[in-house]
């Protein structure tokens, strides 16, 4: 049996993924550089462990050359992706990653013909980042192919922040607004864009955000005008504008410490009775110009829905369902992917 790889289960996010493909009695074998935790995990779920840092190029080559597909989950991925993407180009071994930063997509989208060499898949943001919304978008692309014009949001009812995710907004506190205008990167200031959005089952005031539809989206549709959204509040839009003009406090390194070590002081992450009792809604609309098309998502606790997508794409590939080079979640498996999780519905 082709086996997967789960690096850094032992993260909030990572366990979940475990859960998911232990449940679906894939053949795994869990990872980290945590000896005492990842042996911990090893014994509680009687699955092959491995332990290595990924400064451990020989070991990391040698574990990954006996794996189908590896499952990425520790970030913050602007240290974490690449050393683990280029290992499995030498090794032929299939890159997931669960990352929703976009400088990440962009990095790996110029190794497409590395990949393709490799006869490998490269598909960062396997999770809630990115798979509901780049499905969203390519469902958009297809009511609307001459689209110039793409704006995604999301919002959440329930759940809440893990550590992993709490430090990777601290890493990108200093950058203002990313978006994409006429096919290329640009900034604006935070919290100087917003709107309320109906989502369907509410309407919400939504600030635009540095998210990584900013580049999968463009990829999977070539819309050259793309800005994403996230539900907000008057109070956390004052607060984004504040960081803007203290940005250069936020560029400091022991200024970042500091946060992550408040970061570290809360709990992982949600419940599972709050991860089974939130939803998360997305919206989307693509214009041309002169009419435009609007669609909606819902599906389940973010956090869920990252294990169940990341274990599905997984299972695919294992299964030789994949296409090699980079590949976005809509581009390698088409709009509906998404509907292949339990309680996911178009509107």
């Amino acid at each position: 049996m082709k086996k997967i790889l789960i690096y850094g289960a032992n993260g909030y996010t990572g366990r979940l993924i475990l859960e998911e493909a232990f449940s679906r009695n894939l053949s795994i074998t869990i990872a980290g550089r945590n000896e005492l935790e990842i042996l911990k995990l090893s014994e509680e779920y009687n699955v092959a462990c491995e332990v290595f840092a990924l400064d451990e190029r020989e070991k990391m080559l040698r574990v990954l050359n006996s794996h189908e597909v590896v499952i990425h989950c520790a970030g913050p991925f602007m240290y974490t992706a690449m050393p683990m993407v280029k290992a499995c180009l030498e090794t032929s071994t299939h890159y997931l990653d669960i990352t929703g930063e976009y400088q990440i997509f962009e990095q790996i989208h110029d190794l497409d013909e590395a990949a393709k060499t490799a006869n490998v898949m490269l598909m960062p943001g396997a999770g809630f980042d990115v798979v509901p919304s780049d499905c969203l978008a390519a469902k958009l692309k297809e009511q609307m192919p001459d689209a110039t014009d793409l704006k995604l949001a999301f919002t959440s009812v329930g759940g809440g922040l893990s550590r992993g995710t709490s430090k990777t907004m601290v890493e990108g506190s200093h950058e203002g607004q990313q978006y994409r205008r006429g096919g290329k990167l640009e900034t604006k200031s935070l919290g100087t864009s917003f709107r309320e959005i109906d989502f369907g089952a509410m309407k919400q005031l939504s600030v635009g955000i540095s998210w990584g539809d900013i580049a999968t989206a463009y990829f999977s549709t070539g819309i050259p005008n793309i800005e994403v959204f996230t539900g907000s509040s008057a109070k956390q839009i004052i607060q984004l504008k504040w960081m803007g003009r203290l940005s250069f406090l936020l560029k400091m390194r022991w200024v970042k410490n500091f946060l992550k070590k408040q970061v570290d002081k809360k709990r992982p992450g949600p419940s599972a009775e709050k991860r089974g009792a939130g939803k998360m809604y997305l919206w989307g609309q693509a214009s041309n110009g002169q009419t435009a098309v609007e669609s909606r998502l819902t599906t389940p606790n973010g956090y869920t829905l990252t294990a169940k997508t990341a274990v599905l794409i997984a299972s695919k590939i294992v299964n030789d369902d994949y296409k090699a080079g980079y590949q976005t979640p809509a581009m390698a498996y088409g709009s509906g992917l998404i509907l292949e999780i339990n309680g996911t519905e178009f509107s």
